[in-house]
């Protein structure tokens, strides 16, 4: 007979490890099936941000990531001008993040949840639900190296399999077009200031022959020689759909500052891009025994295109809820999870839908920058409030900002 197991994990991620480690300190029966191999590479910019690293402290993953570049905040450029901008002091999160492969941090936490005792299934990829009179009793699975198929059982379905969720969407979860979506491309360069404390943002980027480009760039130091170099958009930009990111990634090596003496004829791989669903934009994301789980779920901040921090979250609220579903015998309570995510996420992801709509207007954001870029307090709060470190046990002025800011987002209908 085929072992039901507590809980399957769809996707080993940032959402489907961390789902995976706390279900299995619950003491939970925890199945991951992961269709890659680890280690393997993601489109990503490689940045902790202190949201994050608060989350794998959690996780007992401390001291694995001192192992890592650790960096003190972000550097940015624009206008001519430069800003060194120092995370802010916190009741709750760290004033530092780390810069770590993908390949190096995803492969650290799933190890981590097999050793707090989650079976991780590489190679293998669950191609569709399995349904049985019509309610969901695990997945259909496939060996990608054999080609030998099974069927995994659970009582319950974290959905992690990570953006254009194909799991997800064989459930009936789908993407509102009406949220912002991301899209970024990035790729590796050789650097002497591969170590330097800060990441670095380009915020008025523009091509060789002084032209405004749209979207913005980032460089990461991953303090091994190598930085990690990208560029972003969001939708939200009018000719979205017709950008040539690989143009544009091309454009912004061209004209990084002398002083990280990158060759842009140089990088160390092709580069790799990817899109991203944002603001919580997927919908439904519980149903009758299944969760769908960070970048699945679209659980990306449009502020700043951080997704981990919110995968890791989201992880683990997935995790306490079918744990309780399991111990009070009580299936109804992961009906809850949608409203967890809106007293988390709900009304900083309509700011930032505003936001998202504002900055898609080239001229405005070029006028928000220049302004701000002048600002060294404005800049500190602008920081503070995009990367989601406002503070209620110590407000100051970015919490007052973003509370007058929440209170005519509550105004409006935008869901």
């Amino acid at each position: 007979m085929t072992p039901r197991h507590d809980l399957l994990v769809v996707g080993g991620g940032p959402a489907g490890a961390a789902t995976a480690y706390w279900a299995a300190r619950h003491g939970l029966d925890v199945v991951v099936v992961e269709r890659k191999e680890f280690p393997r590479d993601k489109t990503c910019g490689d940045g902790l941000t202190p949201r994050a690293v608060k989350s794998l402290n959690d996780m007992g993953l401390g001291d694995e990531l001192t192992r890592y570049h650790r960096y003190g905040g972000l550097r940015a450029v624009a206008h001519k001008r430069t800003m060194e901008l120092a995370w802010p002091q916190h009741s709750v999160f760290p004033d530092y993040g780390y810069v770590v492969r993908r390949r190096d941090l995803d492969k650290m936490v799933a190890d981590h949840a097999v050793a707090a005792g989650a079976e991780l299934l590489l190679g293998t990829e669950a191609t569709q639900p399995l349904l049985v009179n019509g309610l969901l009793e695990g997945a259909e699975v496939v060996d990608k190296a054999t080609g030998q198929t099974g069927q995994i059982q659970a009582r319950y379905v974290a959905v992690a399999d990570g953006a254009n969720s194909r799991f997800g969407r064989a459930l009936g979860a789908s993407r509102d077009r009406a949220y912002p979506q991301g899209m970024a491309i990035r790729t590796y360069f050789e650097s002497p200031l591969h170590d330097t404390p800060w990441i670095e943002s380009a915020l008025d980027m523009r091509d060789r022959n002084g032209n405004s480009l749209p979207g913005y760039g980032w460089l990461f130091p991953l303090g091994d020689g190598c930085v990690n170099v990208g560029v972003g958009l969001l939708s939200t930009f009018r000719d979205y759909t017709s950008v040539n990111t690989s143009h544009l990634m091309r454009e912004f090596a061209a004209t990084l500052p002398s002083y990280w003496e990158i060759d842009p004829n140089q990088p160390l791989m092709e580069p790799v891009g990817g899109r991203l669903p944002m603001a919580g934009s997927v919908y439904p994301k519980v149903g009758q025994n299944y969760l769908v789980v960070g970048d699945a779920a679209g659980s990306v901040n449009p502020f700043n295109g951080e997704g981990i921090d919110y995968a890791y979250e989201t992880g683990k609220m997935a995790a306490d809820l079918v744990a309780e579903a399991i111990a009070t015998g009580d299936g109804g309570v992961i009906g809850r999870y949608p409203e967890m995510l809106e007293n988390n996420y709900g009304v900083y992801f309509r700011v930032a839908r505003i936001f998202a709509r504002l900055i898609g207007k080239p001229a405005l954001l070029r006028q928000l920058t220049r302004i701000g870029m002048q600002s060294r307090p404005a800049m500190e709060w602008a920081l503070r409030i995009m990367a989601n470190l406002m503070d209620p046990d110590d407000p100051g002025p970015a919490e007052y900002i973003y509370k007058a800011a929440a209170r005519v987002t509550r105004a409006t209908s935008a869901p």
